[in-house]
């Protein structure tokens, strides 16, 4: 299995290997970095300006419950009581951090024009899991992954000129630079590379389910680096997030024969 990066030889080998799958696979590429690199990024980005944190985070914590369902439902991925239940518990506690432990709190969201925005990138990422799932591919997670960002690049270049250009100037220097490759390397060469791989092995709704870690990731990032306390409500959610990922990649139990119904008259 190639788990090289992006650059490394053996991608480069992987893809030169297989030149006709890439002429067969092409127009998926460009959906997927459409899906998954412009639309699921770029457009959090357009929304924040109009919207407050906690609805972003509300709304992008439907994702991996709408991936789980579209999985069972789309692309047949068996799920049992017990995946089900993880899945439950796991959202829970993610809207218990979200919401510091205040569920009266859902009662005072108020819903803006951005909030239309990151619905669409939440939308938008539901359907890169699902594809990314239901289109097979020759290519291992990285060389794969690597001609997805082809895709990207192809459609956010022009993008990203004209809005350079005309809206957004950019100003270079070396901090910036240091920024993007940082953004570039870890949260995205990284953490996509991580879940094409982890999706390829679990399917799309048990992985799903795994983004429930990020606040988990977040509150102990937040104490390592920046001193911030943990707090109750970050026990409490660590408690219901972690038990309900561990029940929804559990593996389904396969019916046994006993179970099957029977053909006899």
């Amino acid at each position: 299995m190639n788990t090289g990066t992006a650059w490394s030889p053996s991608v480069r080998r992987e893809i030169a290997a297989h030149p006709i799958a890439i002429r067969r696979e092409w127009k998926q590429y460009l959906v997927l970095g459409t899906l998954g690199m412009w639309i699921c990024g770029a457009f959090v980005y357009v929304g924040a300006r109009t919207t407050v944190a906690s609805n972003i985070a509300l709304i992008y914590s439907t994702s991996p419950v709408m991936i789980a369902l579209m999985s069972r439902f789309v692309l047949k991925e068996r799920m049992g009581a017990l995946q089900l239940m993880g899945v439950a518990l796991a959202f829970v506690g993610v809207l218990h951090i979200i919401l510091k432990g205040h569920w009266s709190g859902l009662t005072g969201v108020e819903f803006t024009v951005g909030d239309a925005w990151i619905l669409v990138a939440m939308l938008s990422w539901t359907a890169y899991s699902l594809l990314l799932k239901a289109w097979p591919s020759p290519f291992g997670p990285a060389a794969r992954l690597t001609l997805i960002m082809a895709g990207g690049l192809v459609v956010l270049a022009p993008l990203t000129a004209v809005e350079a250009l005309l809206f957004m100037p950019t100003q270079v220097s070396w901090a910036s630079f240091g920024y993007v490759l940082a953004v570039a390397l870890f949260p995205g060469l990284g953490a996509y590379l991580a879940y094409s791989f982890m999706q390829r092995e679990l399917g799309a709704a048990r992985v799903g389910v795994v983004l429930y870690l990020g606040p988990v990731y977040a509150a102990a990032a937040a104490w390592l680096v920046l001193g911030e306390p943990i707090r109750n409500f970050h026990w409490v959610g660590a408690v219901l997030i972690l038990p309900g990922i561990y029940l929804s990649t559990l593996p389904v139990a396969k019916k046994s024969q006993h179970d099957a119904p029977s053909n006899d008259s």
